[in-house]
């Protein structure tokens, strides 16, 4: 069941899924508490209208989303991120911010996980707010499509080659009979 995408995402069509939907973890980070609720709503609706398994956990701080995920990975197909850093008076925000999404990227990219990164980095609580709503921005929406759509590629690759081909049988030099998946 395919979800129409958002206004502000229309060139990218709604993933499709063939069998069920990816089972997904939200990772909610809840320093700004009406600000990650918006989020978490965003991505619920988003996640509900793919029938999406869903888990959602609390974590203290962005800091701590990618461990969380990190330590859920076997369990899900796909991860939801979310949380808010609002810059403060002090480095802490760079630091805050650099790490989380790295973190994040990371684990996407060498451990292959799906993850849609609602970590919202805002200079005031007004743009946080305006990000999040889900009547808005929706960035917790988008955070849970960008989850889907990226399983619906490790799906679309899980079984292909080097080259993106369906791989072939391995037959073993002299035995035709004997093949290996």
């Amino acid at each position: 069941m395919a979800q129409p995408s958002a206004p502000h995402d229309a060139s990218l069509a709604a993933p499709s899924f063939t069998g069920p939907a990816p089972r997904v973890l939200v990772v909610v980070a809840p320093f700004y508490r009406p600000v990650a609720d918006a989020l978490l709503r965003g991505a619920i609706a988003v996640l509900d209208g793919f029938a999406a398994p869903r888990e959602v956990i609390e974590v203290p701080g962005a800091l701590e989303i990618p461990t969380a995920i990190r330590l859920a990975e076997r369990r899900f197909e796909a991860f939801v991120a979310l949380g808010c850093v609002i810059r403060g008076e002090t480095t802490h925000y760079e630091t805050v911010c650099a790490d989380s999404a790295r973190g994040l990227t990371l684990l996407g990219v060498e451990r292959g996980l799906c993850i849609g990164n609602g970590i919202l980095t805002c200079e005031t609580m007004a743009q946080a707010e305006a990000r999040a709503a889900p009547d808005g921005m929706d960035k917790g929406g988008g955070a849970a499509r960008a989850a889907l759509h990226l399983a619906a590629v490790a799906r679309r690759f899980a079984d292909r080659g080097p080259m993106g081909l369906a791989e072939p049988p391995v037959q073993f030099a002299g035995r035709p009979d004997a093949t290996r998946a």
